[in-house]
C-alpha cells in the first residue's frame, strides 16, 4: 500500500507500522492526532434529511426532498428518507458512539421545516426544543456542535409559493430562519455553516435535474417538467450567495460580539488534474475549477465571479451591485471544503456537449472524467464518481492557499462508500480496510499540506458517522463508520474503521 500522494511521507514519518485492528492487519502510515497542530478538530458529519427521519413528528413541515424522494424513479432503490436512521429519536445513542470514538465535534444540520414548517410565519416550539435538547446532549458529552443551516431541505411551502431559490424573496425568509437559530441556539453553537455544497445544489437541482427540486431543460425537458439549465443554476447560486452574505452580516452585527462564534460555507470540490500536459487541458482544468469552487469562493474572497465565468456565461450570469459585492466579499470566517475525489480535465475540443446541452457543463468548456482512455485515475469506491486519490487533498489545499490568500479551511466532509450488499453477512461488512486506507491516505496528505506547505487547515470531519440515506442513491451506498442494519431495528455496529479512528484519536 502506498501512503498516497506527492511527497506525502515527508515530515509525517516514513515508517510503516502494522496495526492490528479487530484482528485484521492493516498497513498504515504512522500518523495520529498528535501529528496535527494543537487545537485541530476531528469530527463526523451528517445532515437532517439523511439522518433524522421522523418526517411528520412534532410539527415538521414537508420539504422539496420529501416531494422528490416520493416521486417515482428519482431514487435508485425506490426508497425514501421517512425513517432513514431515525436519529431524531436515537441521538443519545449516537452521541455515545461519537464520544466512545474520541471525536471532538459533530456537524449536523437544522431542518428549516422543523423551525418554520411553512418556511416562514410562526416558530414551531417543538422543533426548537428538539435541537436544544440535542445540542445540550452533545455539549454534556464533550462534543462541539458545528451547525449547518441549509443542507438542501427547503420547505416545500416556499417552493410552491415563489419557486424557492429562484426568487430573491428567499433571501429574507432564509435570514429570518437563520437569525431565529442564532437567537435560540447561538449561546452554545460557536460554528455556523450557512450552506452545504451550493455548487451541487445548483447544478444537480437546476441544471441536470437529478436532485430536488428536479428542474432542467437539457434534452428538451425529457427528464424534467420545468426549468432552464442555461440560466437557473446561476440564478440559484446568486441568491444563495446573497442569502449567505445577508445572514453573515446579521450575525456579525448583532450576535458575534456576545456569542463569539464564526460563520462560513461548505463548498464541494473535486480536484481536477489536466488530462495531458497540453496548454488546452491545463487551461481546461483551471476553468473546471472556476466553474466549481471559484463560482462561490471568488465572490466570498474577491467580491465577484471568476473572469472565466463572466466571459463564457455572459449575460446569463447575474451581476452584483456595488453594495451587494461589498456585502458578499469577506462574508466568511472560514471556508468549509467537502472533498472526496479527483478527476482529469480535458478541453472540450468538439463542443458536442456545448451544442447539445447549453448548461453549466458546456459553459465551462471542460470535460471532467476519472479516466484516461480506458485507464481509471485510481481505485474506485462504490459510487460511480468516487475514486480514491489521496494526493488530490494536498493539491487542493495548496490551490486554495495560493489562489485565495491562505484562508482558514475546515474539511467539513471527507469519506468513501461501500456497496449495500444484501447478501454479505454483517460480520464481513464490518471489515472496511479500504475505508481505513482511504482516511489514512487523505489525512497523510492533509497533514503534509499543513506542516510542509503552510496551508491553514484547522479541522477534519468524516462523512459519515453512520450509514444513511444517500440522496438519489437511497440506501444503496454505505458511507458510515458504523454499519446500520436496516433489516433489524436500525442497530448500529462498529466497522473496523471505528477502532482505527479510536487508536488514531487516542494517540
Amino acid at each position: 500500500m502506498t501512503a498516497g500522494g506527492r511527497g506525502a511521507t515527508k515530515g509525517v514519518g516514513v515508517l510503516v507500522v502494522i496495526m492490528v485492528v479487530l484482528g485484521v492487519q492493516i498497513c498504515s502510515a504512522q500518523i495520529s492526532r498528535s501529528s496535527f497542530p494543537s487545537g485541530f478538530v476531528f469530527g463526523t458529519a451528517s445532515s437532517a434529511f439523511q439522518y433524522e427521519g421522523a418526517v411528520k413528528d412534532d410539527g415538521r413541515g414537508p420539504t422539496i426532498w420529501d416531494t422528490f424522494s416520493h416521486t417515482f424513479g428519482k431514487v435508485l432503490d425506490f426508497s425514501n428518507a421517512d425513517v432513514t436512521v431515525d436519529q431524531y429519536h436515537r441521538y443519545p445513542e449516537d452521541i455515545k458512539l461519537m464520544k466512545d470514538m474520541g471525536m471532538d465535534a459533530y456537524r449536523f444540520s437544522i431542518a428549516w421545516s422543523r423551525i418554520f414548517p411553512n418556511g416562514n410565519g410562526e416558530v414551531n416550539d417543538a422543533g426548537v426544543a428538539h435541537y436544544n435538547n440535542f445540542i445540550n446532549a452533545l455539549l454534556a458529552n464533550g462534543i462541539e456542535p458545528y451547525v449547518t443551516l441549509y443542507h438542501w431541505d427547503l420547505p416545500q411551502a416556499l417552493e410552491d409559493k415563489y419557486t424557492g431559490w429562484l426568487s430573491p424573496q428567499i433571501i429574507n425568509d432564509f435570514a429570518v430562519f437563520a437569525e431565529t437559530c442564532f437567537q435560540k441556539f447561538g449561546d452554545r453553537v460557536k460554528h455556523w455553516i450557512t450552506f452545504n455544497e451550493p455548487h451541487t445544489f445548483a447544478t444537480q437541482g437546476y441544471d441536470l435535474g437529478l436532485q430536488a427540486p428536479g428542474r432542467c431543460s437539457i434534452l428538451g425537458h425529457i427528464t424534467c417538467r420545468d426549468g432552464n439549465s442555461a440560466t437557473e443554476p446561476y440564478i440559484v447560486g446568486h441568491n444563495l450567495l446573497l442569502s449567505h452574505a445577508t445572514v453573515s452580516d446579521i450575525y456579525r452585527r448583532k450576535y458575534k460580539r456576545i456569542q463569539k462564534g464564526v460563520i462560513g460555507m461548505s463548498l464541494d470540490v473535486i480536484w481536477f488534474e489536466p488530462g495531458s500536459n497540453s496548454t488546452e487541458d491545463i487551461d481546461a482544468a483551471k476553468r473546471a475549477q472556476d466553474f466549481q469552487l471559484g463560482w462561490f469562493l471568488n465572490p466570498l474572497i474577491f467580491g465577484d465571479y471568476p473572469t472565466s465565468m463572466r466571459s463564457r456565461v455572459g449575460g446569463r450570469l447575474p451581476t452584483f451591485s456595488p453594495s451587494q459585492a461589498a456585502l458578499v466579499k469577506g462574508s466568511q470566517d472560514f471556508v468549509g471544503i467537502n472533498h472526496y475525489t479527483t478527476f482529469y480535465a480535458y478541453h472540450n475540443r468538439s463542443n458536442i456537449i456545448g451544442a447539445t446541452l447549453n448548461d453549466t457543463i458546456a459553459d465551462s468548456g471542460a470535460l471532467t472524467v476519472p479516466f484516461k482512455g480506458l485507464k481509471t485515475i485510481a481505485e474506485r469506491a462504490n459510487s460511480i464518481w468516487l475514486y480514491i486519490v489521496p494526493r488530490g487533498m494536498r493539491s487542493l489545499m495548496n490551490y486554495i492557499k495560493n489562489n485565495y490568500g491562505n484562508p482558514l479551511v475546515i474539511i467539513t466532509e471527507n469519506g468513501m462508500d461501500d456497496p449495500n450488499d444484501p447478501f454479505k453477512p454483517i460480520k464481513e461488512a464490518l471489515k472496511d480496510e479500504k475505508r481505513i486506507r482511504y482516511h489514512n491516505g487523505y489525512l497523510t496528505n492533509l497533514l503534509a499540506s499543513i506542516k510542509e506547505d503552510g496551508c491553514n487547515v484547522k479541522g477534519y470531519f468524516v462523512w459519515s458517522l453512520l450509514d444513511n440515506w444517500e440522496w438519489a442513491a437511497g440506501f444503496s451506498s454505505r458511507f458510515g463508520l458504523y454499519f446500520v442494519d436496516y433489516k433489524d431495528k436500525l442497530k448500529r455496529y462498529p466497522k473496523d474503521s471505528v477502532q482505527w479512528f479510536k487508536n488514531f484519536l487516542a494517540s
